[in-house]
């Protein structure tokens, strides 16, 4: 199981030598894909006119552009909220960046109360995530929230 406080914690950590959004990022992606199991992408999508492009991830290579209400990450972006999706192939207007990919789950990140980006996890395993999962990561995200500079 992902303790989810001391990855809060790392981020907080690796927050300190710089705020800046891409490094921090960049390392938040790395932080995940080690840290959490039975993942197959881990990685950002940030809002830019009005859709979700590529950001810093680790992974296979990704879809580079996904519009508002398409995919579990564009209806991340849209409904506002994180969508834990236990069997993507279920999902509807699912988009398959990663054939591989079999589970999925996407969380909100904020700016002046405006989603200005997403974090999208992905498993090649069905019902890879839970209640646990989203909990933990949607504090991960405040946490990123809080010491992030755009």
């Amino acid at each position: 199981m992902t303790d989810y406080g001391l990855l809060s914690r790392q981020l907080e950590a690796l927050s300190e030598s710089s705020k800046n959004y891409i490094p921090l990022l960049a390392n938040a992606s790395a932080l995940i894909f080690e840290s959490m199991e039975d993942l197959n992408w881990a990685g950002f999508y940030l809002v830019r006119n009005g859709a979700l492009l590529l950001g810093p991830f680790q992974g296979k290579t990704a879809c580079v552009n996904i519009e508002k209400g398409k995919g579990v990450c564009g209806t991340a972006y849209e409904k506002d909220e994180t969508q834990l999706v236990k069997n993507v192939h279920e999902f509807p207007g699912h988009i398959a960046c990663d054939s591989a990919s079999n589970s999925e789950i996407v969380v909100p990140i904020h700016k002046d109360e405006k989603v200005i980006a997403v974090l999208d996890i992905d498993s090649p395993s069905l019902n890879r995530f839970d209640e646990n999962d989203r909990e933990g990561l949607e504090s991960f995200v405040k946490t990123l929230e809080s010491v992030i500079e755009w």
